[in-house]
């Protein structure tokens, strides 16, 4: 028989939406994109309204967030993304308080349309800069330049979003320490008030992945990959923006990222689009078909769209919700990871833990496990390293 298990504080859901396409594949980009006409772009549309219908008898909910993400969610007009925010409210129960997030890209701002997006709610607008030097978005394969996306940060500015965000890459080959203290103070004194700094990782099956088994691309090394991510966090910490996940950074609470700390505390979400996710906060986790013509093929015939689904062990589930927990700067709640899972990590992990924190790695008290700086740049290692004891399935 499968144990119980406990469940964590009721949180409302959170709603993901992906829209796929693009104005070109980006040539470090894993995700589920597609270049396609503004018609087939439109008659996706249609496909994405017929999922929140099909889905809406059995996924309705109060959701309290709502996140574009893609692809380039910029791309359709104002008007289409407003029919999807009317029928996630009209079909799926999403609040109309809901906190609104938009992905968008530099060359698709302008005025008129920021103020478009104001009036339908969006409360973050998250700007997909990657960088402000015109030699490091060639090699990226960006299509704005530095100048274009500076500006369409001011205009985002004026236009008053509650929160603006930005995200840039680091780590590209042979990129030094003081260019990218540059490209950090260039952001920072355009008045953002969160910022998302990735390292450039590789993926075998882009572009990139296929210059470097051919040896025309060469990684940035790890020690310097690893001085560039505690530059990252010294330098937005020492300006009034510290990180609250690996990879985060806010100017204060308020601007966090309320749907994405949805997935790092282990909450429900429902994804909706090809490729999408949903979680429903117990055991279950279930994905949609990840290209976009069997996506709407499915919709077509009445089917919902999902590929596959599994049902995680508590095992497993606990080794997540270590990950994840670690993976933030507030730490694991160690009391209630034991409640939930009947693990207690310290006593488990006495010899392991004593030598991570002699070790400057990590850091215990007031009942949560924190890594430190060095730590958090192995957070996923370091969870791993751990043991989590025998746990009832």
């Amino acid at each position: 028989m499968v144990a119980a298990l406990p469940q964590l504080a009721v949180a409302s859901p959170g709603l993901y939406v992906h829209l796929p396409f693009c104005s070109a594949v980006c040539p470090y980009c894993d995700f589920a994109v597609a270049r396609a006409s503004e018609g087939r772009r439109l008659r996706f549309v249609e496909s994405l309204l017929a999922e929140i219908r099909l889905v809406a008898p059995v996924e309705k909910a109060d959701f309290d967030t709502l996140y574009f993400g893609g692809g380039t969610p910029s791309i359709l007009p104002p008007e289409e993304l407003g029919r999807l925010i009317a029928t996630c409210r009209a079909e799926l129960g999403l609040s109309e308080q809901a906190w609104l997030f938009l992905e968008a890209n530099p060359e698709d701002v302008r005025l008129e349309t920021l103020l478009a997006w104001r009036e339908l709610g969006v409360h973050t607008l998250s700007l997909g800069v990657q960088s402000f030097d015109d030699a490091e978005l060639a090699f990226l394969g960006r299509r704005h330049r530095g100048l274009e996306a500076a500006r369409a940060v001011a205009l985002a500015r004026e236009a008053g979003f509650p929160t603006l965000s930005i995200d840039l890459i680091y780590g590209l080959p042979s990129q030094a320490a003081g260019a990218w203290r540059g490209q950090l103070e260039r952001a920072l004194s355009l008045g953002i008030d969160h910022l998302s700094c990735y390292q450039l990782t590789v993926h075998p099956a882009t572009a990139f992945g296929k210059r470097r088994r051919q040896g025309a691309l060469f990684e940035l090394p790890e020690p310097e990959q690893a001085a560039l991510f505690e530059l990252t966090h010294r330098v937005l910490a020492d300006h009034g923006l510290p990180a609250y996940e690996v990879s985060n950074f806010a100017a204060g609470p308020e601007h966090r990222s309320r749907h994405n700390l949805k997935y790092w505390h282990h909450q429900p979400y429902l994804g909706l689009g090809p490729s999408a996710h949903s979680f429903d906060g117990g055991r279950r986790r279930f994905w949609n078909e990840r290209r976009v013509d069997p996506y709407g093929q499915r919709l077509r015939m009445g089917e919902r769209p999902l590929a596959g689904e599994e049902v995680l062990s508590r095992s497993e589930l606990a080794l997540e919700a270590l990950m994840l927990g670690l993976r933030t700067t507030e730490g694991l709640d160690l009391q209630t990871f034991a409640g939930r899972f009947g693990c207690d990590l310290i006593a488990t992990n006495a010899r392991r833990l004593a030598e991570l924190e002699r070790g400057g790695l990590l850091e215990m008290g007031a009942g949560r496990l924190r890594l430190s700086l060095a730590g958090l740049a192995l957070a996923d290692g370091l969870a791993a390293s751990l043991e989590l004891g025998d746990i009832p399935n």
